[in-house]
């Protein structure tokens, strides 16, 4: 009897022995089956390069290699003199550029005032200037009359002296006949002087008069001419505004220069690679440090091919990282367009006569959960071992 008891005891005992064995046989498949793992994942992350916008002499360097910064806070100062001057001298400019543009703006209702009051003017000298030339005239043809009757009454006076002279010869006449003849013939020919005098002045008078008139006429041309003076003087104001412009453009640019004396950390990190020293000349662009903003790291994750067929973008996933023997919660945040092979520099062309197939590699990101460490030790480049759960 015992040695039946004992038979079927380890009968059971065997039973069980296999079903714990299939039961944790299945749990470990399932559990295999809803993981996919890779030991070909790094940490990665942004790795930003710090370099001047301008150029100088450095005057003070503030941080050490792997020194830990905040945003905003100061890393390099080059010595400022010279843009402190290009200031002064783009504020002087732009404060020139100012006062021009003030007397550019005053000169336009000036020239306009003046263009319409000069033209009116012009205009009322030119019709003086024309009734003044039209009595000169109208004094010509007076004088020319008056010098044509005066002729007239000289020759007749001359005539009447010659008959009565011939009378006087034979005593036919008296003697003072023959005197107060000879006197109105003097007279006569006093007054054909004294209007041939009038003429001459008469047409003196004309000559001013026409002149005055091609004067006015010329002035007339001039003020009409003031609208383009006017646009001139609006083309000027234009000129100067431009130039207010430029020269307010120049001095941001010289204020911006010179606030770029200061270069601070433009996100917070850990400064590596410094290679910059006081008294050192820098030129712009020129590499100074590094700067790596650990609080936004990642992890890329080289799944092969054949693992990718149920892994998607919001799964979690779970990170070991080598250095630290510690596991990282995550997700899946997306999945690389191609596989790696073709993003290197010479990415490999399968369509050869020796074609061998080989899976490849396609790099999946996967961003750890916010709050889990603030102070990591977490670098981009180590190791880590990546776990997607595609369940």
């Amino acid at each position: 009897m015992n040695r039946i008891w004992g038979s079927q005891r380890t009968r059971w005992l065997l039973l069980v022995a296999v079903l714990l064995l299939t039961a944790a046989g299945v749990l470990t498949w399932r559990h295999l089956a809803s993981r996919e793992t890779t030991d070909d994942a790094q940490i990665d992350g942004t790795i930003l390069s710090i370099a001047p916008r301008i150029g100088g002499m450095v005057t003070a360097v503030d941080v050490r290699s792997n020194q830990r910064v905040e945003e905003g806070a100061e890393l390099v100062t080059i010595d400022p003199a010279d843009y402190r001057i290009a200031v002064e001298r783009a504020e002087a400019e732009y404060e020139a550029a100012q006062g021009a543009l003030e007397g550019a703006r005053a000169g336009v209702p000036l020239t306009s005032r003046a263009t319409a009051s000069g033209l009116a003017t012009a205009r009322a000298d030119l019709a003086s200037a024309r009734s003044a030339e039209g009595s000169a005239e109208r004094e010509i043809a007076a004088a020319r009359a008056r010098l044509d009757a005066e002729t007239a009454r000289a020759q007749q006076a001359k005539d009447d002296l010659s008959r009565l002279g011939m009378l006087v010869a034979k005593q036919e006449v008296a003697q003072q006949q023959y005197d107060t003849a000879k006197s109105r013939a003097t007279a006569a020919e006093a007054a054909v002087t004294e209007a041939e005098q009038q003429v001459a002045i008469a047409e003196s008078h004309e000559r001013q008069a026409a002149s005055a008139v091609q004067s006015a006429m010329a002035a007339v041309d001039k003020a009409e001419a003031g609208p383009q003076e006017v646009t001139v003087s609006k083309g000027r104001r234009s000129s100067a505004e431009a130039q207010v412009k430029q020269a307010k453009a120049a001095l941001d640019k010289a204020r911006l220069d010179l606030s770029r004396t200061r270069i601070t950390a433009p996100v917070a990190g850990v400064i590596s690679k410094k290679s910059v020293e006081v008294g050192e000349i820098v030129r712009p662009e020129q590499p100074l440090m590094a700067l790596v903003p650990l609080a936004d790291v990642w992890v890329t994750a080289n799944f092969k091919e054949t693992q990718l067929r149920r892994m998607r973008p919001g799964q979690r996933a779970e990170v070991s990282v080598d250095a630290y023997g510690r596991t990282y919660s995550g997700k899946v945040e997306s999945i690389a367009p191609a596989t790696g092979a073709k993003f290197s520099l010479l990415p490999p062309e399968n369509a050869s006569g020796n074609f061998v197939k080989v899976v490849q590699r396609v790099p999946v990101r996967i961003v750890l959960d916010a709050g889990q460490d603030p102070d990591h030790l977490l670098r981009p480049g180590m190791s880590v071992e990546a776990t997607v759960l595609v369940h």
